[in-house]
């Protein structure tokens, strides 16, 4: 389940992650990417996970397809997890994207909400 943060920043997309992903909680995200693309600017990333478990079949197919078509239109992403898998997942997203990409521990979700705001 995906809930979603408010921001000041224009083309960030902040949420918060629990429990499984699903392809309706995909199709919000892509929704608000094709908005932010509108504008021509880079879709930055905040996702905050708490006790995150994953997606569930139907959203991780929503999720490679939505990030196979966009991935070019990503800037930045900063992760805030709070488990060691997490932060190995995210080191492995940053082998397929050109984004900068950052895993935060969720002590340090200040400092990252701080970095993916900076210009």
């Amino acid at each position: 389940m995906i809930h979603i943060l408010e921001t000041t920043k224009e083309n960030l997309i902040a949420v918060k992650l629990e429990g499984k992903i699903s392809k309706s909680d995909v199709e919000k995200i892509h929704a608000l990417i094709h908005k932010i693309l509108q504008s021509d600017n880079k879709v930055d990333f905040y996702f905050e996970m708490h006790n995150f478990q994953g997606y569930d079949l139907q959203g991780l197919w929503a999720d490679i397809k939505v990030d196979t078509s966009h991935i070019s239109d990503y800037g930045k992403m900063a992760f805030v997890g709070e488990k060691n898998w997490q932060e190995w997942a995210v080191k492995a997203t940053d082998l397929f994207t050109g984004s900068e990409v950052k895993y935060f521990d969720l002590e340090n979700k200040e400092e990252a909400k701080k970095w993916v705001n900076r210009k």
